[in-house]
This record gives C-alpha cells, sequence and structure tokens, in this order.
C-alpha cells in the first residue's frame, strides 16, 4: 500500500533522511522507534504530502506523492494522520471537527455525515462528548476526537506522529486502547511512537531509525526481545531499566 523508495529530506544544509526505504502492506500495523531527531515524524509528513522529499519516491497504491501535484489532495483524503498536539478547531464542537472532512472535503450530505461523525464519535468511547468543545475536554478525549476525525474521512491507512507525547501518563491508555482495537478490525497504520510496550503487542513489524537511516527493522517482537544491532540494543535498554519494557520471558 505506501512505497518508500530511496527517500531523502533535507532541511537547510541538514540532513534529515539519508535514503529511507521502507514498504508497508495493506492491513499492516508498522511502528517506527527511535531516539528523537532521527527522522521519524519527516517520514510521515512526506507520506501525507505535508512536507516535500528532495530525492527518492514515496507511492501510496502505486500513485506517486507529489506535495504540488493535484493528486495529493485525493491522497490525504485516503492516508489520514493523527498529530501529536490534536489539531483540532477549539470553536468548533467535537462532532463539528469530526464531521469537518466529509463536508468540505468529501462534500457529504450534510444529514449522513452527521450521523456518522455520531457513530464515530461512539466508536472511540466520546458518544456523549458529541457537543462539547475541545477546550473542555481532556487532551485524551481530544485525541480520541482526534482518531474520529481521521476516520471520518474513511481512509485506506491512519499515521499516527507520537499520538500519546503529548498526555498526561494516566491518559494515554485510553488512546492506546482504541488503537489497538483499530488494529484488530485490520485498518493499515503506520506509528511513531516511544510506547514500546504497545508496539511489542500490536506492530506486525517494527522499523528502528537513528540519524535518519534505518538501523534494523523486522517482526516487532523479534526486534525488541532480540535486536540485532548494537544501536538498537542500546535505545531498548533504556525502557528495560526503567520497567516500561517486561522481559521477553515473562512478557504474553
Amino acid at each position: 500500500m505506501i512505497e518508500l523508495k530511496d527517500v531523502h529530506k533535507s532541511f537547510g544544509r541538514v540532513e534529515v533522511l539519508k535514503g529511507i526505504t521502507a514498504s508497508v502492506q495493506k492491513g499492516e500495523v508498522v511502528c517506527i522507534i527511535g531516539p528523537s531527531g532521527s527522522g521519524k515524524s519527516t517520514i510521515l509528513r512526506c507520506i501525507n504530502g505535508l512536507e516535500s522529499y528532495d530525492r527518492g519516491e514515496i507511492g501510496i497504491e502505486g500513485l506517486k506523492v507529489d506535495r504540488d501535484a493535484p493528486s495529493i489532495v485525493n491522497i490525504r483524503t485516503q492516508v489520514s494522520m493523527v498529530f501529536q498536539r490534536f489539531n483540532l478547531f477549539p470553536h468548533r464542537t467535537a462532532l463539528e471537527n469530526v464531521i469537518e472532512g466529509p463536508l468540505f472535503v468529501k462534500k457529504e450530505p450534510r444529514a449522513q455525515a452527521f450521523e456518522r461523525g455520531r457513530a464515530l464519535l461512539a466508536r472511540v468511547g466520546l458518544a456523549e462528548k458529541a457537543d462539547v468543545h475541545p477546550p473542555q475536554l481532556s487532551g485524551g478525549q481530544q485525541q480520541r476526537v482526534a482518531i474520529a476525525r481521521a476516520l471520518a474521512m474513511q481512509p485506506k491507512a491512519i499515521l499516527f506522529d507520537e499520538p500519546t507525547s503529548a498526555l498526561d501518563p494516566e491518559l494515554v491508555g485510553e488512546v492506546l486502547n482504541v488503537m489497538q482495537r483499530l488494529a484488530s478490525e485490520g485498518m493499515t497504520m503506520v506509528i511513531v511512537t516511544h510506547e514500546i510496550a504497545f508496539a511489542r503487542e500490536v506492530a506486525d513489524r517494527l522499523i528502528f531509525m537513528r540519524d535518519g537511516v534505518v538501523v534494523e527493522e523486522g517482526p516487532a517482537r523479534q526486534v525488541i526481545d532480540n535486536p540485532q544491532e548494537a544501536a538498537t540494543r542500546a535505545f531498548l535498554s533504556h525502557f528495560h531499566r526503567t520497567g516500561a519494557l517486561p522481559p521477553a520471558t515473562t512478557a504474553s
């Protein structure tokens, strides 16, 4: 579904992506992990056409991603994105945020958009919050509204850019639970995350990045439980030391 071939991206003189080659199959959940500044979020923004890339090629079901091409609008309706900071309109209710895209981008009939919007809010556990404005919601609730908004476009895939990094620890679980349900339903997802235990349980494949390159990739449990590269082992050791990642012998 998603394919990257030798993708390069620089900001000024800083090369952020140094030849990324990777692919995501339909129905697959791929988590991207790595230290800050390794280029993880930039990959997502290039896939969605929010950033241009300098060299290489990105394709969505065979259609080349080109930020300046008219086809980018179609690509963005097929590949939704959930951001760190929710990006909700504070002056619109939760329901109005969810139906914004279907109404104004896909030109859905208003009654249909409202009905489906309410169903999506119920799907993420927020049926009773449809008429509430984002500032009156917790961070976890706002992120769940953002996920409902992404689903409202009926995408073929969803990109998640560290969706729990802006949340208080006690709110992380409610967002991860929604994402886990989406994975079990077969949604294609690419997730940049520091929630390593979540990645171990939910992801089909894991990509570990550092300094703009893919250092290691493979089945999620295999990479996390038995990393082959020294840089991967060093990165994951922090999560073992802090207890954020249980030992493989005791984890389910």
